[in-house]
């Protein structure tokens, strides 16, 4: 595994995902063993009862040092000790195991998903020592790291009816992904709805949000702000004052949501929601609205994440720390695509458009509307439309009614409506079966989308 590699597993252990993270090296913590317990650890290694108390009292310390809640942290100190002291770690035979223990120790009193310990390798130690004492070399990694993965910007597309698309699996620093940022956001600038797909966002950095957002917004905007235990003190984050590039006020906006949509991207769709610049389609969110600080200890081989902060928005005075943010439309994460899409089409029907702009809406409404309500046809109605149309034949195989033009590839047809069908692969065609008043097929007429038809009869 190369070097930046093993420092792209290390940063997501320790929980790069989980926004404003930082990291913070624990060399000399007072309760921590100050001795490699065990060399050339790996997931398997034995945890003895040395390293139990010794994570026991680092965990305690990092907690009550940095938690957001020092209550909650004294309270999650006298759980996992009183777990201790009775034995109930003996049984956990691993150092991974006791991480994943402690983590859920934690969570239980807290219910914070931010929090967690994680088994960290010799290697990853050494490596993660390395970059704490040289920030160029983290840095640099950092871009490597965000450059291969093109900063998670994963799609963008125009899609029918001029509806932009992305597709954002992460909030990447904007001192990163800025410039991917913008030429993204030019792409779309010109569309007349856009929908943001966070169904996989875990999080990120809140420097991303405030440039996404400044496009969106007419002016800069309080957006969320982050009350800081260390100093008591409250972190304002306003959307920028300038973005480079045509801004989309008026655009219609869609946040596409699902159980996995966490932190940053948490935030992102809080902020939406809350300023009612656009509307949230999808499933509820994770639910994790604190910033976490990274502790490493070395000694243990052990990292954690422990959240320093908790988010209070400007408009709710709340977040959504362990409830989540509700959709506008709530539907399932594989559907949140096309309900959103569907709205957006609709919407954009009801505005003045030429006859063309109106059938290409059309279009695409109809097809959504079959993909979210499913049309079935019972197979004998199929088998009544099976024969030959001239150069176009229909037969069914598996209750399914199978479309083939002369010698070409077939294609499976889903139904629109009983006798309308739709080809996946076929996307700019469908095709009409006309019955008679007998109840018996007469033709076959092909609809493009483009406008255009044309007719087969069927073969006596």
């Amino acid at each position: 595994m190369e070097r930046s590699d093993r420092m792209v597993a290390l940063r997501r252990r320790l929980g790069t995902l989980a926004f404003l993270t930082l990291f913070v090296l624990l060399a000399a913590a007072p309760c921590l063993a100050q001795r490699r317990m065990v060399v050339g650890q790996d997931e398997s290694t034995p945890a003895s009862a040395e390293l139990k108390a010794a994570a026991v009292d680092s965990v305690s310390w990092a907690l009550n040092k940095t938690y957001v809640f020092e209550d909650v942290a004294k309270e999650m100190e006298k759980h996992i000790r009183g777990k201790l002291k009775r034995g109930d770690y003996d049984e956990l035979s691993t150092i991974q195991d006791l991480a994943r223990q402690l983590t859920e120790d934690m969570r239980e009193i807290s219910s914070d998903r931010h929090l967690g310990v994680q088994f960290m390798s010799d290697e990853l130690v050494e490596e993660m020592q390395q970059s704490d004492e040289d920030p160029d070399v983290a840095h640099q990694l950092a871009i490597e790291r965000g450059r291969k993965r093109n900063f998670e910007f994963k799609k963008i597309e125009i899609l029918d009816g001029n509806v932009g698309y992305l597709k954002l699996n992460g909030f990447n620093d904007t001192s990163l992904s800025g410039p991917t940022a913008v030429a993204a956001m030019n792409f779309l600038g010109y569309t007349d709805a856009l929908i943001i797909d966070l169904t996989e966002n875990g999080g990120g950095s809140p420097s991303l949000i405030q440039t996404i957002m400044a496009y969106l917004l007419d002016d800069s905007t309080h957006l969320n702000s982050f009350y800081i235990r260390d100093g008591d003190s409250l972190q304002q984050f306003w959307s920028a004052p300038y973005v480079p590039g045509p801004k989309m006020v008026d655009t219609e906006l869609y946040v596409l949501t699902s159980g996995h949509t966490f932190s940053a991207a948490e935030e992102f769709t809080y902020n939406v929601k809350n300023l009612e610049r656009g509307t949230i389609v999808g499933e509820t969110t994770g639910g994790g609205a604190h910033p976490v600080k990274g502790y490493l200890f070395p000694s243990l081989n052990m990292g954690m994440r422990v959240s320093f902060g908790r988010a209070v928005n400007p408009v709710s005075g709340t977040n959504w720390e362990g409830t989540g943010v509700t959709p506008d439309i709530e539907v399932p994460a594989d559907q949140a695509f096309d309900a959103a899409y569907l709205d957006a089409l609709t919407k954009l029907r009801e505005r003045d458009m030429s006859d063309e702009e109106a059938f290409t809406l059309d279009w695409a409404i109809a097809g959504l509307e079959a993909g979210l309500k499913p049309v079935e046809v019972d197979v004998a109605t199929l088998e009544s439309y099976a024969g030959d149309y001239g150069p176009r034949h229909l037969r069914v195989e598996g209750g399914k009614l199978i479309y083939q033009r002369d010698e070409r590839e077939p294609f499976e047809g889903t139904p629109m409506t009983e006798t309308l069908f739709e080809f996946e692969g076929l996307a700019y065609f469908r095709l009409e079966v006309v019955v008679g008043n007998d109840g018996v097929p007469v033709k076959l007429i092909g609809h493009y989308d483009n406008g255009h038809t044309d007719e087969n009869p069927r073969d006596q």
